[in-house]
């Protein structure tokens, strides 16, 4: 039989599409140095991933990103108490965590969606995070798609293979005739498991801890970038 033609394609969202890395550090407290805020972002988006895996792991629902990014930021402040004199009050601490709200498109993704949906590919957002967060990231970064998928709305979390189930359910669509556009390993990986086809998007803000070379060979395509994005869907 003929191997079939790639119908859907999902989308992660922050990393994969959106610079979330540059969003948080503007809004950390400049009389931190920038190297400083760098680590800081990069150590608490790692806290978040964490804990949503231990949720995941406990079988727990989704829960609120901005709670979580609350709670995920409290304990980093525990950690590194040298920045309590910085980041101590409760403006400031709902300030961060809005800042996750608003981000802007890395430059590649516009012309890549824009490419697809003119080939009549549909385009959809399938990320962890709430409703309210992927339609104030729509708004912030300029892009459009076909529909938002949030673990809020499908009430589980990726990697969980009942995300992806639920997620071609609700498009009525195949395993096989889908894609999963990603910058997180994790995700390519539950998306593969669940007989999806996988694109990694490397992007330097993400899976800093990941062996790319191992990453490489486990997708069916690997990308520095979303460039040429829909000819390589094409040959898929």
């Amino acid at each position: 039989m003929p191997t079939p033609k790639i119908k859907a394609i999902f989308f992660d969202f922050m990393g994969t599409c959106l610079n979330w890395h540059t969003s948080v550090v503007n809004v950390l407290p400049q009389n931190i140095s920038e190297s400083d805020r760098s680590s800081l972002a990069q150590e608490w988006r790692h806290d978040y991933f964490a804990s949503n895996a231990a949720r995941v792991a406990a079988h727990q629902p989704p829960e609120d990103i901005d709670l979580t990014l609350r709670k995920t930021l409290d304990a980093l402040l525990i950690k590194h108490p040298e920045y309590t004199a910085f980041i101590d009050g409760e403006a400031t601490k709902r300030r961060l965590v809005r800042a996750w709200h608003s981000m802007c498109a890395w430059p590649d993704v516009r012309p890549a969606l824009e490419q697809l949906k003119a080939q009549g590919y549909e385009v959809f957002v399938f990320a962890n995070g709430t409703v309210r967060l992927q339609l104030d990231l729509c708004k912030s970064s300029g892009l459009t798609f076909d529909m938002l998928f949030s673990s809020e709305l499908l009430g589980v979390y990726k990697p969980s293979p009942e995300s992806y189930r639920r997620v071609l359910e609700l498009v009525g669509g195949k395993a096989e005739e889908a894609v999963m556009v990603a910058a997180h390993a994790y995700d390519t990986r539950g998306a593969r498991e669940a007989g999806m086809k996988t694109m990694y998007v490397r992007r330097w803000t993400d899976d800093v801890g990941e062996d790319m070379r191992v990453v490489r060979r486990e997708n069916d395509v690997f990308l520095e970038g979303m460039g040429g994005l829909a000819e390589v869907v094409g040959g898929l």
